[in-house]
Order: structure tokens, then C-alpha cells, then sequence
């Protein structure tokens, strides 16, 4: 081999050599930093960033992931159990309202809700409850305030809350969850639940008019300090225990005490974020957080990154050591009585595309996902028994599928003011609803647009809150006929002969002969809007109904649903509370959008529904309630105020080093119970990123011996100029 030959093939080698180099230790497409290759950490990511962190605004679920992880409202909900069940967080036990007359005289806990004046919740808090570190409880060595009166100097080296070197904490007492029932009210705020909750909290109305007063009297920018205007619905009573009292029996008010809403505050906080120039430097309650939970925000990059770390003065609480059926032999209950949190930090990686995503987590580098519609033929497959199962190469992976019908609801709305398909036109009209009502088929569209991925709505109730009834029991028989053990939906010649029995026989009216139009307000707009539009109007065809599509805005769209111009429009509802009030009360008279600017966007009012609302929404679980609520559907059912649409089913998947992953619908404060073996992951990441060398090794060795040619001649050119 000549010396020009070696060169080359040297250079092709060595070129080779230095791409397998990588090939060692860690990935070489992994995006996160080498040192947190065995992390006791857990990778997930948001895809828009959270408007509102502060807990009396917030009211969002992009919102919730974060805040339900650091604050700690007196309630939550146990995380395994089914039905959803309340268990104590930061209170000792799950308060049981006393009530009262008129007189103050004490009623027993059956009294009829019409004798009540008002109710008291008396809620004791756990004691050694300890706030996250933060620099509003850093004090001096006088035992003063360090950051209380910051000065402009002061801030100019202060970009970022980690910016204030010394931090410190205090105990949680009962005065900060008093402290927050004052904030609903705080003029400057806007929580979204002050107009509901003034309903109910004794003076929260007339407290948030002395609060606007008062603040209307300081600087726009000025401190309003909450502790000097008490509010005569909430009472201090000593350090650990604090009483709220309700108008007359709300019953709902319980599952309220699990969210944000009614977390602690520290009046510090309020104060140090309060100072001039932290606004400006996002130093406030919105983008850091100050609560007693689990995890603290240590990161706040909504444009790239958020991170959640292990509070260090957390503790006392432990994994559950009961479940509902099934768990034990699925592993959930393996970790019971083992100390809170597992997981060490929480990385949120902002991920506006789903491809993008998905593909991170095939390759190991997120923890867990959903299933996207054009990722669901690769993911699932329908077994036999029309069950649903991963696929092959899922189950190569080791990936996991979790299901669960959401406690959600997406519904088509009649407006029951409109002559045609509302209440003006009586039974013609409620026929008319029906023959709709049969003629959209939910299962072909379920199976069309959503994979599969739901249930068709057979009333207002979803599965999983109680008051829904299964099987038989529970199908809507003015649409499905109960046929084989399941639900069949009636036939498009029911609907037409419904369609006839209302005066429109072959879709025209048989007074006039005109063709009968129905109008959709929609906002509806993107890929696959188009399609599933389309869709819908051939639904109408097949009874001889034409539907016209009237595509707006948002605005004037909700403006259209305010003012009742709306003929027929598509919403949905996510039950914010476990309970059948919260979902029932959407077709509740006094709910009417138009006259009462409330929820009830169909404006349906029928007198016997709304005695039986009344009487039922303050009852207690059991056998007479189910029994009402099943005439309350019946009623629904009937009068069809709604095309009852389906209950979405939520797929999710996680690799095989996640555990104690189990779908709960109400509760979003669950990443203190997950747990990771991140060994096992770094090992999966390596063998599932090995880069395919080869062809850059050859093609390196290729461009070597490529050069020898070129590289012979210049050195023949070289040495006959050398002689």
C-alpha cells in the first residue's frame, strides 16, 4: 500500500471512528442534559401557556396541572377509590354542616331544607402544615420582614423570584384559608366564581362592595390589606379551626373545598408581591405560586419550559392502602403507606405540535401521552369481543393503555324559544326534536371522528356520577330500543314517520309545502371541520330536513346563545364537581341564558323538572334520589331539549417505568401519587436511539478513497516543482 493509499484510508477510518464515539453512554438525540439521566424525574409538557397561577383566578385545566400541585385546598379526592369520594388534605376530616333556623335554633341533619336560614361548615386544619421556602417569610435578625419595603435600588439586580437569596417559611394556620375566602372578593382580581359563591357565602356580596370602595380611596398599584375588613360569613375561631356559613343548605359546597378556589394564602405573600416594580418583573401571585402542596414552581418559562420540584417541607401524607376493585391486581396498591411525593421534579416541555410529541415518546423521552386521531390506528386495535387493545408494537415497547369515560358531556342544543323547534310549538315541535334525535346517528360518528373513543349520551348525566343509570335501566327509549342485552338505536324510518307526526311528512311542511330548514350555529373551524359538518348535514338529509350551517365567530356566537337567535347549536359541559346538581342544572328553569343569563343555553323550562330539581339538588346519595333523578331523565328524555350527543372516553398511555398511573376524572392533583424507575428508562432511551452508523462510516471511508486520486496528483505536482 502506498503512502498516499495509507493516507486515505486513515482519513476514512478515523472519520468512522469519530462518529461511533457518540455511540456510548447517552443518546445522542436525547434533549434533556446528561446529568439527569437516572433523575428521579417526570417528563411531560403543555402545549399553551397557563393565563392565570394565582388559585382565585384560575379556573382552567391547563391551569389546574400546575397550582392543584402546590396548593392544598381543606378537601381532595381519593385517588383510587370509585365513586369519587372526598378525603381530607389539609383538614382533619371531611366537615359535616350543622344548620340553623331562622331563630339560631340548631336543626338535625335531616330538617327540611326549607326550614334552613343558614349553614355552618366548621373545618379544622392539620397542625405542622408547613409552607414551601419564599422569600415573603424571610425575616431579619429583629424578626422582621426582610423584603417588605423594597426600595427601586433594591430591585435592580432582582430578575426572577430565585433572585431574593434568603427564603424562609411559617406553619400554616386557619387564618390563610380565611384569608382567601377574602380574595374572591378583591376587586382587582376578578375570580370567576365571585358571582356564584356570593350567592351562597353569608356577606361575600356586601364585602366585595366595601372592598371596591376601599380601593377605589388608594393608588392603582396601592397595597389593600384584607386582614383589616372582616367577612361576616367567615369566622376565625382559633389557630387550627375556621367556620364558614352558607345561605340556607347548599349541599355543593362540600366538593368546592377541593378546589383552588378555597386554598390557603399567606397574607405575606399577598404583601411582598403587592410592592412596586415585581409586577413589571413578573413577580407575582400569576407566575410564582406560594402554597403547602407537594411540589413548588421553580421554573417558570412558558414560552420553553416549567418545572415543578419536590416542596421540602412537605410530608405526612401517604400512598392510599385501599382501592377500588381491581387495583390491587394491577399494582396500584404495591407503594400503600410509602411516604409523599415519589417523584423528585416535574419537567413541562412546551409542545405546540402533536407529531413532534408523539414521536419524543416513542423514543422514551416522554413519560406519557394521549392518543391523537392520527395516531390511534398505530396505537389500538379492536379485539373480537369489540374490546380495545394496543397493538403489537405497543406492547414491544411495553407502553400501558389506561381508558375512562370522561365526566363530560357534548350535546346538540334546541333553543326553546324558537316557534319552530322550541316550545312555542308545543308537540309539533317536541316530535320534530325526536325525529333529529333518532336520525343523528352518535355511534357513526363516535366511530368516524372520535376513533371509538366514546359513549352515546343517553340523558345529561355521564358515567361515573351518581344518578346514572347502566344498561337498560338507563337507555333513552324514545331514541334506543333495548335489543340482544344492548341498546339499539331506533331506525331513520322512526324518524320519519316522527317528522310526518309533527306536520313536516318527506321534510315539508304540509300547510305551506315549504321545505324545512334548520339552522346551526357554529363556530366551528380547522382540519376536519368540513368533514364532520358534511357529516351532519347528510344526517339531516336522511329524513328530508336540509341543514343550513351559519359558521361565526366565537363572540358572536356566544352573543347569538345570550339572546336566544341560536336555533340549534353544539356545546358541552365538564362536570366541575362529582355530584348530578352540576350537571342537571343545565336544563334548570331559573338557569334560562336569556331570562337569567345562566347556563341553561337551551332555555327549557318544564315546572315538574324544575319542583324536582329543587327537591333533589340538596339530598343526600341514595335510593329516594335516584329515583327522583331517573323522573327528572325521564322527563328530559321526553321533551328532548338536547340531541344527548355521547361522553368522551380518554385514552392514555405510559411506559413500562411509570407507575400508580390510574385516569381520575375530578381530581388534578395526582402527580404526587406517580411513581418512575428512571434506570430502567435511561436503558429503554439508549436501546431505542441507537444510531445507525454504518452508512456515515461508510460513506466517510468512501470520500477517503474518493480523495486519492486528487491527492496523487498534487503530490506528483509537488515534487516536479520541487525538482
Amino acid at each position: 500500500m502506498t503512502e498516499t493509499l495509507r493516507f486515505a484510508t486513515r482519513f476514512g477510518v478515523g472519520a468512522a471512528i469519530a462518529v461511533l464515539v457518540g455511540c456510548g453512554g447517552q443518546s445522542w438525540n436525547n434533549p434533556y442534559p446528561a446529568r439527569d439521566a437516572l433523575a428521579n424525574i417526570l417528563y411531560t409538557s403543555f402545549s399553551e401557556r397557563p393565563k392565570h397561577l394565582d388559585p382565585v383566578q384560575a379556573y382552567s385545566e391547563n391551569e389546574y396541572v400546575f397550582i392543584n400541585q402546590i396548593y392544598q385546598p381543606p378537601l381532595q379526592y381519593h385517588y383510587l377509590k370509585r365513586p369519587f369520594t372526598l378525603i381530607p388534605f389539609g383538614a382533619e376530616e371531611v366537615p359535616q354542616p350543622r344548620l340553623y333556623d331562622a331563630g339560631g335554633k340548631e336543626l338535625g341533619a335531616g330538617a327540611d331544607p326549607r326550614s334552613v336560614d343558614y349553614s355552618v361548615y366548621e373545618i379544622r386544619i392539620k397542625p405542622g402544615i408547613l409552607y414551601q421556602p419564599h422569600p415573603a417569610f424571610a425575616k431579619d435578625g429583629a424578626g422582621k420582614p426582610l423584603y417588605f419595603n423594597l426600595a427601586k435600588r433594591d430591585l435592580e439586580n432582582i430578575h426572577t423570584l430565585a433572585d431574593f437569596r434568603t427564603t424562609g417559611t411559617r406553619e400554616l394556620v386557619a387564618a390563610d384559608y380565611a384569608y382567601q375566602i377574602r380574595r374572591l372578593a378583591h376587586p382587582r382580581l376578578h375570580s370567576p366564581i365571585l358571582g356564584l359563591m356570593s350567592q351562597h357565602v353569608v356577606g361575600l356580596k356586601e364585602y366585595a362592595e366595601n372592598l371596591r370602595q376601599a380601593a377605589s380611596s388608594i393608588p392603582k398599584d396601592g397595597y389593600l390589606d384584607l386582614k383589616q375588613f372582616p367577612l361576616k360569613g367567615v369566622e376565625v375561631v382559633d389557630k387550627y379551626t375556621y367556620r364558614i356559613r352558607i345561605r340556607g343548605v347548599y349541599s355543593q359546597f362540600i366538593f368546592w373545598l377541593a378546589m383552588p378556589f378555597f386554598s390557603p394564602i399567606p397574607w405575606e405573600a399577598d404583601r411582598f408581591y403587592s410592592q412596586p416594580g415585581l409586577a413589571e418583573k413578573n413577580i407575582t401571585f400569576d407566575w410564582y405560586p406560594v402554597g403547602t402542596g407537594p411540589y413548588m414552581l421553580t421554573e417558570n418559562n412558558p414560552n420553553q419550559v416549567m418545572q415543578l420540584e419536590r416542596n421540602p417541607n412537605f410530608g405526612g401524607e401517604t400512598y392510599p392502602a385501599e382501592g377500588a376493585p381491581g387495583d390491587a391486581e394491577k399494582g396500584l396498591l404495591a407503594d400503600a403507606g410509602k411516604p409523599l411525593p415519589f417523584i423528585e421534579k416535574v419537567v413541562f416541555t412546551l409542545e405546540k405540535e402533536g407529531i413532534p410529541y408523539w414521536n419524543k415518546f416513542l423514543q422514551g423521552y416522554y413519560d406519557a401521552s394521549g392518543i391523537s386521531n392520527d395516531n390511534f390506528d398505530q396505537t389500538v386495535q379492536m379485539t373480537s369481543t369489540g374490546d380495545v387493545a394496543l397493538t403489537d408494537a405497543m406492547r414491544d415497547q411495553g407502553i400501558r393503555l389506561e381508558t375512562s369515560v370522561a365526566t363530560s358531556i357534548f350535546y346538540m342544543g334546541f333553543n326553546m324559544l324558537d316557534p319552530v323547534v322550541g316550545a312555542p310549538g308545543g308537540e309539533r315541535a317536541r316530535k320534530l326534536r325526536l325525529a333529529i334525535s333518532v336520525a343523528i346517528d352518535q355511534e357513526e360518528f363516535i366511530s368516524i371522528f372520535a376513533n371509538g373513543r366514546g359513549l352515546p349520551g343517553m340523558g345529561p348525566i355521564p358515567p361515573g356520577i351518581f344518578g346514572y343509570q347502566a344498561g337498560e335501566a338507563g337507555i333513552n327509549p324514545h331514541v334506543y330500543d333495548w335489543v340482544d342485552g344492548s341498546a339499539r338505536r331506533k331506525s331513520a324510518e322512526i324518524a320519519r314517520r316522527l317528522l310526518a307526526e309533527a306536520g313536516y311528512p318527506n321534510g315539508r311542511d304540509e300547510k305551506t309545502g315549504q321545505p324545512l330548514l334548520i339552522n346551526l350555529d357554529t363556530t366551528a373551524g380547522g382540519v376536519g371541520s368540513k368533514s364532520r359538518l358534511d357529516w351532519l348535514q347528510k344526517q339531516f338529509a336522511k329524513i328530508d330536513v336540509q341543514l343550513v350551517v351559519r359558521s361565526t365567530d366565537y363572540n358572536r356566537f356566544q352573543d347569538k346563545i345570550r339572546k336566544g337567535n341560536a336555533q340549534v347549536f353544539y356545546l358541552g359541559w365538564n362536570a366541575d364537581y362529582p355530584d348530578p346538581e352540576n350537571l342537571l342544572f343545565l336544563l334548570y328553569g331559573p338557569q334560562g341564558k336569556v331570562q337569567f343569563g345562566g347556563e341553561n343555553a337551551a332555555n327549557y323550562s318544564n315546572e315538574e323538572y324544575d319542583r324536582l330539581f329543587d327537591r333533589m339538588k340538596d339530598m343526600p346519595d341514595g335510593p329516594l334520589r335516584q329515583s327522583i333523578i331517573d323522573r327528572m331523565v325521564q322527563i328530559l328524555q321526553r321533551d328532548a331539549p338536547w340531541v344527548w350527543g355521547f361522553n368522551p372516553k380518554d385514552f392514555s398511555l405510559h411506559h413500562a417505568w411509570v407507575f400508580n398511573r390510574k385516569p381520575n376524572q375530578v381530581a388534578n392533583n395526582t402527580l404526587k401519587y406517580q411513581r418512575v424507575d428512571p434506570v430502567l428508562r435511561e436503558r429503554k432511551r439508549i436501546e431505542w436511539n441507537r444510531p445507525v452508523v454504518w452508512p456515515i462510516a461508510a460513506l466517510a471511508t468512501g470520500l477517503g478513497v474518493l480523495l486519492v486520486p486528487g491527492i496523487i496528483a498534487y503530490r506528483r505536482r509537488e515534487r516536479m516543482a520541487a525538482k
